[in-house]
C-alpha cells in the first residue's frame, strides 16, 4: 500500500510538472498570437516617448544657464550626466529584462521616471539638477526593454517589429529636439518636463493595460545576471566590436548635437531655442532614410553597410569644416550625419539580435551600455572641444570619432570571415 500511495504521488508530482511546462509554453503561443500592428504601435510609441527625455535638455541649454545664472561650461555638463546616468541604467537595470516579465519592468521604470521630471520640473538649484538629471537618464532605459521584448514577442517577424520600434527611438531621440525647443521658447524650460511627465503617463497606463505578458527565461539571482552579462562579452568577438563601433559613432552624433545649439545661439546666427529645435526635424528625415541601410544588413552585407553609412559623416564632418557658417551647408551636414549615424546603428541592432535569442537583454545591455557611454564621453569632449577652439576644434574631434570607428568596422570584417 505504502508503495502504491508512494507510485501515485510520484506520478501526481510528474503530472504536475508536465501541466506547469504546458501552461508556459501555452502562456508564451498565447503571448505571440495576440501580437498585433496595435501591440508594436504602442511599443514604439512608448520607447519614443521614454527615450526623449534623455535629449530634451540639448537645445535649451541657454535656457536652463541663463536660469540659473551659469556658464556655458557648467550647462554642458546636464546632458553629460543624463547620459552618463542612462549607460549605467542600461548595465545594472536593462539585464533585468531575461529576469523579471518585461512588461512589469517597464511600468516600474516608467513611474519612477514620471517622479524625476516633476522634481526637474519644480527644482530650485543647478545642483538639484544636476543630480535629478543622473537619475533621469537611470531610469529612461524602458526603451531598452523594449527592443528585446519586441524581438521575443513574434519570431517571424523579428526584424520587422523591432525595425519599427527602434524607428520609434530614433524619432523620440530626434523630435525631443524640436518639442523642446518650442516648449522652452513659449513656456519655459520647466514646462518641458512638466508636460513629459504627463506623456510618460499616459504611455505607461497603455503598457499596463495593453501589452502582453510573456513568461521569463533566467532563473539565477541578480548577481548571477549581472555575471552572464559580462559574460556575453566574452562569448561575441563581434558583440565587441559592434559595440565600439556603435560608441564612437554615438559620440560624434552627441558632440555635435550638444554643440550645435551653442553655435546656432551665437555670431553669425543668434537663433532661438525653437529655430535651433527645427534642425531636428531634419534629423528624423534622415532617421527615416537610415533603414534603407538596413537591407544590406539583412542579406549578410553587414560590413559594406557600416563602410557606406560611417563614410557619410566623415563627408559630412568635410562639409561642416569647409562651409561652417554656411546655413544650407550646414542642413546637408545634418543630414549626412544623422543617416550615417542611425543606419550604422540599426546595421548594428541586426547583427545583435542574431547572436543569441535566449539572452537578448543582456547582449542588449552590453551593446547600449558601451553606446550611450559613448555618447557620454562624446558629449563632454564636444563641449571642451568647443571652450578651446569652437566650431572648429568641434569638427577635428568629430572627424577622429568617425575614423575611428570606421578602422574597427574593418576589424570586424576580419572576425566575421574568422568565426
Amino acid at each position: 500500500m505504502k508503495f502504491l500511495y508512494t507510485n501515485e504521488k510520484n506520478i501526481a508530482e510528474s503530472n504536475n510538472a508536465a501541466m506547469l511546462i504546458f501552461a508556459i509554453n501555452n502562456n508564451r503561443l498565447e503571448a505571440q498570437k495576440k501580437i498585433s500592428g496595435l501591440h508594436i504601435a504602442i511599443m514604439a510609441i512608448t520607447a519614443g516617448v521614454c527615450v526623449a527625455n534623455i535629449y530634451y535638455n540639448q537645445p535649451i541649454l541657454k535656457d536652463i544657464a541663463r536660469s540659473f545664472n551659469i556658464n556655458e561650461t557648467k550647462a554642458g555638463l546636464i546632458p553629460v550626466l543624463t547620459q552618463a546616468g542612462y549607460g549605467l541604467g542600461l548595465f545594472f537595470i536593462t539585464p533585468l529584462g531575461d529576469k523579471i516579465p518585461r512588461k512589469k519592468l517597464i511600468f516600474m521604470l516608467q513611474l519612477l521616471l514620471i517622479a524625476v521630471l516633476l522634481c526637474i520640473t519644480f527644482t530650485t538649484t543647478i545642483y538639484g539638477l544636476y543630480i535629478t538629471s543622473f537619475l533621469l537618464g537611470m531610469v529612461s532605459v524602458s526603451a531598452q526593454v523594449l527592443l528585446p521584448m519586441a524581438a521575443a514577442l513574434d519570431k517571424e517577424n523579428r526584424g520587422k517589429n523591432v525595425s519599427i520600434v527602434f524607428t520609434g527611438v530614433l524619432i523620440g531621440i530626434l523630435a525631443a529636439r524640436v518639442v523642446s525647443g518650442y516648449i522652452a521658447h513659449w513656456l519655459g524650460w520647466r514646462y518641458v518636463y512638466g508636460i513629459s511627465a504627463g506623456l510618460v503617463l499616459t504611455v505607461a497606463l497603455l503598457t499596463w493595460f495593453v501589452l502582453p505578458t510573456i513568461a521569463v527565461e533566467f532563473k539565477g539571482n541578480y548577481g548571477q545576471l549581472l555575471r552572464s552579462t559580462f559574460l556575453q562579452v566574452k562569448r561575441f568577438p563581434l558583440l565587441r566590436r559592434t559595440a565600439l563601433i556603435g560608441a564612437f559613432i554615438f559620440g560624434a552624433f552627441c558632440s555635435f548635437w550638444t554643440t550645435l545649439t551653442f553655435f546656432l545661439s551665437g555670431n553669425p546666427f543668434y537663433y532661438h531655442a525653437d529655430t535651433i529645435g527645427l534642425f531636428g526635424i531634419l534629423a528624423i528625415g534622415g532617421a527615416l532614410l537610415a533603414p534603407v541601410f538596413g537591407k544590406l544588413a539583412d542579406k549578410g552585407h553587414t560590413t559594406r553597410s557600416q563602410v557606406i553609412t560611417i563614410s557619410l559623416m566623415i563627408a559630412g564632418v568635410f562639409l561642416m569644416q569647409v562651409f561652417p557658417y554656411n546655413i544650407i551647408a550646414l542642413i546637408m551636414v545634418v543630414l549626412l550625419l544623422d543617416v550615417g549615424v542611425q543606419a550604422t546603428q540599426i546595421t548594428n541592432i541586426a547583427i545583435i539580435y542574431t547572436l543569441d535569442e535566449t539572452a537578448h537583454s543582456r547582449i542588449n545591455t552590453v551593446y547600449m551600455t558601451t553606446y550611450f557611454l559613448g555618447g557620454a564621453l562624446g558629449t563632454y569632449a564636444g563641449v571642451k572641444s568647443w571652450h578651446i577652439g569652437g566650431w572648429q576644434m568641434v569638427g577635428w574631434q568629430l572627424l577622429v570619432w568617425s575614423l575611428i570607428a570606421l578602422v574597427f568596422t574593418f576589424k570586424k570584417e576580419k572576425v566575421l570571415s574568422t568565426q
